[in-house]
């Protein structure tokens, strides 16, 4: 089971071996901007890395939104995104899926989602990621997260699920539990990010903490990623300090140590 972190755009390999990471996720434009991503200098280095990358798309997209202009834009930034990431041999790009109108049916969520990755041209993976904070979500629990793949079943482009346990607590799900019916409903997991949560269980509020120092029962962290059996990255607030910690923290509790 590989562990790491999200890292800084500027130097990702440096920043990755700095926190002992054996996988690592970043961005490739500013996350919370209609930002294109730019042509790197490093994109030799990263290809030549053993190391799985994943590429996390910009908050800021909302394919399921009311506005079509943040719809459009949406389609654009996930398009340019996938692009980009696999310039740079990304092992999948990491999206939210999103937040409708209130008193839309969900299921006008699930077919703008399915529109978007029929027109979508990509060879790189595209993980949808569970959503936690805001209002009128259209995956927030698991049981939402298995009606919106079993709504994309047939896209043609590769498709995969990344499990947040932050958001997994927060949208009120007990961690193991959830995990394990997320992936025998869906196959596979195909990322975790390993996250613990400032506020509480069903709060749906998505507010990282250091592993251990949140409400997220500990072993219930440790419990997700073992039932996952994916590549785990965390998300969790500090430094590269920080980050170590956190990484040596979940390798002692998984017997990695």
């Amino acid at each position: 089971m590989l562990l790491g972190a999200h890292v800084p755009a500027t130097s990702p390999l440096a920043a990755a071996d700095e926190r002992g990471a054996e996988v690592l996720q970043l961005n490739l434009s500013s996350p919370r901007a209609w930002r294109d991503p730019v042509p790197r200098g490093d994109v030799d280095d990263l290809l030549a890395d053993p190391r799985p990358i994943y590429v996390h798309a910009p908050y800021l997209i909302n394919v399921v939104s009311a506005d079509p202009d943040v719809r459009a834009r949406s389609r654009h930034s996930l398009q340019v995104t996938c692009t980009a990431a696999a310039t740079i041999g990304a092992a999948g790009v990491v999206v939210h899926t999103g937040h409708g109108p209130k008193g839309e049916n969900v299921e006008v969520g699930r077919g703008r989602w399915r529109g978007v990755l029929d027109q979508l041209e990509t060879d790189v993976p595209v993980l949808l990621e569970s959503t936690a904070g805001g209002q009128h979500p259209v995956a927030r629990t698991a049981d939402q997260v298995l009606a919106l793949f079993e709504a994309l079943d047939g896209v043609t482009v590769p498709l995969g699920f990344c499990l947040d346990t932050c958001h997994l607590y927060a949208g009120g799900e007990e961690l193991v539990g959830a995990t394990e019916r997320l992936r025998t409903g869906l196959g596979r997991i195909d990322l975790v990010h390993l996250n613990d949560s400032r506020d509480p269980l069903g709060s749906s509020r998505d507010r990282h903490a250091n592993l251990g120092d949140g409400l997220c029962p500990p072993q219930a962290l440790v419990g997700a990623v073992a039932a996952a059996d994916a590549p785990t990255v965390i998300e969790t607030p500090g430094d590269a300090a920080d980050h170590a910690a956190d990484l040596a923290w979940i390798r002692e509790a998984l017997g990695q140590g």
